[in-house]
């Protein structure tokens, strides 16, 4: 099993660990500002890494602007949408059921947009991942809290923006050039376009606000080092081997692991209703992911 899914046990880990990072984070800095310096930092690290071993290379603007782009939609919509929702009061849950919306919209666009059919059996999957994460969210929702209705459409951003990027990267790996950039170089014009991009709103809306106190910067290099480099690189890594629904399901995991964590950083109370979630959605998951047995491999055009 763990030759089979040991790159998706890790994707799930790292990825769900940087909601209970964001937990501590975001008490010390305001949601753009968080980001920033996040992005910030990472791309001075990859940049100097890069430049050490002479990598630090101009792949031309076409791909460049591809790879940007990926990275705005993947980093900065994404977890810019998370973070904005959370700091305005709507409930982590609510936030987890709604961006876990993710793998049924990647399902119904992976065929038109990359020609990967989406068959019953997986369909059969992505409904019953979704049951899974209604089972453990519905059950956490609170009934008394007071958020302002447009808070509730935040969330649908980051659905929006993680599905794009995960589709237009999976377009690239089957249709476009056969070389392709090294995942450190791809990371650091990911990063560095972030940054660019929240550097407005961090500057002009929050002024940088942050309070650089232990446990902020220990959140900060958890949140670089760990969720940053490790989930994103496992993500993409899956991207290149799986079609974009099978690593969409993933995302069905996100709100039941994310108990359990919190329950284990936070002693967060855990239900019977986590736990059935979580054995759900990994049901729905192995169904899209045929138990493993089905391993598509991408073929690779030659070079021209």
């Amino acid at each position: 099993m763990l030759r089979l899914f040991g790159l998706e046990l890790l994707f799930v880990l790292l990825w769900n660990s940087g909601f209970i990072a964001a937990e501590y984070g975001l008490p010390f800095a305001s949601p753009w500002s968080l980001l920033f310096w996040r992005y910030l930092i990472l791309t001075i690290l990859l940049g100097v890494w890069l430049g050490l071993q002479g990598r630090l290379i101009w792949p031309g603007g076409r791909t460049v602007g591809h790879t940007a782009l990926v990275g705005v939609l993947a980093h900065g919509v994404w977890l810019g949408c998370v973070l904005i929702a959370l700091y305005l009061g709507l409930p982590a849950g609510i936030v987890a059921l709604i961006t876990a919306l993710q793998p049924l919209l990647t399902g119904a666009l992976s065929g038109p947009i990359l020609g990967e059919r989406t068959d019953a059996w997986q369909w059969l999957g992505l409904i019953l991942g979704f049951c899974g994460v209604l089972i453990a969210v519905v059950a956490r929702i609170s009934q008394d809290t007071t958020v302002v209705i447009w808070a509730y459409l935040i969330p649908f951003g980051s659905v929006v923006g993680i599905t794009a990027a995960s589709l237009l990267q999976r377009h690239r790996q089957k249709h476009g050039p056969a070389t392709r950039l090294p995942d450190d170089t791809a990371l650091f014009y990911q990063s560095a376009a972030t940054g660019l991009a929240l550097l407005l709103p961090a500057w002009l809306i929050e002024g940088f606000a942050t309070d650089w106190a232990l446990p902020f910067i220990a959140t900060l290099s958890w949140l670089i080092l760990v969720v940053s480099l490790g989930a994103y690189w496992s993500m993409w890594r899956l991207l290149v081997r799986h079609d974009a629904t099978r690593v969409a399901s993933l995302f069905y995991l996100s709100p039941p692991v994310t108990m359990l964590m919190a329950w284990a950083a936070f002693g967060d109370r855990l239900i019977l209703t986590d736990v059935l979630g979580l054995a759900v959605a990994g049901l729905g998951v192995v169904l899209v992911y045929r138990l493993g047995f089905r391993r598509p491999v991408i073929r690779m055009l030659p070079p021209r």
